[in-house]
């Protein structure tokens, strides 16, 4: 057994130095604020962490990571020692790896506040069709968020949540998936859903509950979910779909899938164990999933400067082994690119890579929030006006020559009728039977299911008063 463990340690040594496995070191120039792309042609190596193959364990590997940590080059390394995770390098010198690095990450942004191109950037191509297409989409959510946010403040509906300020996050990110790739949202991704072809008939049935709503009213509103558009149900629990996104990848990998998981969390949600336990899951198996952080600034009320002293959410990424980009999430074209290579990156590569998209939530956190309680008014509205990614977005397309005042006036004006007449018909539309609440819990209903069916039954009979019109038992 002796000599076996040898020859093995002796062979690994040499396929270390005939394929260049050795320690590796990255220099990163974070001086300036150019975009991190610098690269002529975009490839899957662009946005990447110094991983050096895509063998299963070689994310254990001791590698040296970007200057990051501010270690001298000229280390006085004594030998390596080998432990269960790897080579691990000695020195005399006692030394702590920094709290944080005094640079921040950069972020990669394609265009400017004014919608033009910033010389030399990075970025995949997209069409005139495609571009005209993911405006119309960022402009349709925008009307879509004021009618339903109204229709809830006219109580007639009991909640909703918008996705003011984070549209370019939305419908970017989902022109660059494919359909085949499954989405695990959070609660301000109804644009995925919006650009998979759900219709607007649809999102007004689940936010009223009606007999035709997938959910079978038993969801919140704005709870959406879509076997059709590979769009899992949305959760209210924080951070829950990232354990699940990871199991996904992990099962899309094993049935050699063309695709991947690609789920979506805010700045909040990252101080949840389940982020944290997704993460480490799927750099380990090595899964094909895409993790999209909308850092926007609030965890509801909270700050991130009181979530986190990290440098964000990029560098989370790098201390489990996976790799990370930090873009401009008001940005569609940034987004649009991040996001294609990422995807593919994780379906090719099968490895998760981590997209932390900076953006601005410019809409109260929910109905039931006030956010003028705790941020200044001012602020909201320089976001709104100065920093909206809707707009910036339009003027590059009117730039192109590709849209017009003429063409906005049409559009919006069609959507808000459309939408008007899907939200009085799902108003009308009968509710889902009583029994429903019942239904799908077990294979079998159990008898105390049974009992409690029937008392409600028995007092929806006695006291109807109290329940909406056209509520059925």
């Amino acid at each position: 057994m002796a000599v076996w463990f040898a020859r093995s340690r002796n062979l690994v040594s040499s396929l270390r130095h005939n394929l260049c496995l050795s320690t590796i070191l990255v220099k990163g120039d974070y001086s300036h604020h150019r975009p991190v792309v610098s690269t002529s042609q975009l490839s899957p190596t662009v946005f990447l962490s110094p991983y050096v193959s895509s063998l299963r364990h070689e994310s254990t590997a001791v590698v040296k990571q970007p200057d990051l940590v501010q270690h001298s080059d000229e280390e006085d390394v004594l030998q390596e020692l080998d432990f269960p995770g790897g080579n691990v390098g000695c020195t005399s010198e006692m030394k702590f790896i920094p709290a944080s690095s005094s640079r921040r990450i950069p972020c990669y942004r394609v265009l400017k506040e004014d919608g033009r191109i910033i010389p030399d950037s990075n970025y995949f191509p997209v069409s005139e069709q495609l571009a005209v297409r993911m405006y119309e989409q960022m402009a349709t959510l925008q009307v879509m968020d004021h009618i339903f946010y109204e229709a809830q403040r006219q109580g007639r509906i009991s909640f909703y949540m918008t996705s003011v300020g984070e549209e370019a996050i939305n419908i970017a990110s989902a022109a660059a998936l494919s359909p085949e790739d499954v989405v695990l949202p959070q609660y301000r991704e109804p644009g995925v859903l919006l650009w998979r072809g759900f219709t607007l008939e649809e999102f007004a049935n689940q936010c009223f509950g009606n007999k035709d709503d997938y959910g079978k009213g038993r969801q919140m509103p704005v709870h959406y979910g879509s076997n059709r558009h590979n769009y899992l149900t949305i959760s209210s629990p924080i951070a829950t779909q990232l354990p699940q996104a990871a199991g996904v990848g992990y099962s899309l990998k094993m049935e050699k899938k063309n695709a991947c998981a690609v789920t979506f969390i805010g700045d909040g949600g990252t101080s949840e164990g389940d982020f944290h336990a997704g993460l480490n899951f799927v750099a380990v198996m090595e899964a094909p999933v895409v993790f999209i952080c909308r850092n926007n600034g609030w965890a509801i009320s909270t700050h991130t400067s009181e979530q986190f002293r990290s440098d964000g959410i990029v560098v989370k990424g790098q201390a489990y082994g996976i790799r990370s980009i930090r873009v401009d999430g008001n940005d569609a074209l940034a987004v649009y690119s991040a996001v294609r290579s990422a995807r593919e990156m994780a379906v090719t590569e099968q490895r998760p890579v981590l997209i932390e998209a900076m953006t601005y939530r410019v809409g109260h956190h929910s109905t039931s929030d006030d956010s003028t309680k705790y941020r200044a008014a001012d602020e909201i509205q320089h976001w709104k006006m100065s920093r909206n990614p809707v707009n910036r977005f339009k003027k590059w397309v009117v730039n192109n020559g590709w849209w017009s005042e003429e063409d906005e006036s049409e559009l919006r004006s069609n959507t808000r009728k459309q939408l008007l007449q899907a939200v009085q018909a799902a108003e009308k539309c009968d509710k889902q039977p009583l029994k429903e609440l019942f239904n799908d819990v077990y294979d079998v209903k159990p008898k105390n299911l049974e009992e409690q069916e029937l008392g409600l039954k028995e007092l929806v009979e006695r006291q109807p008063q109290d329940y909406p019109p056209g509520f059925h038992v």
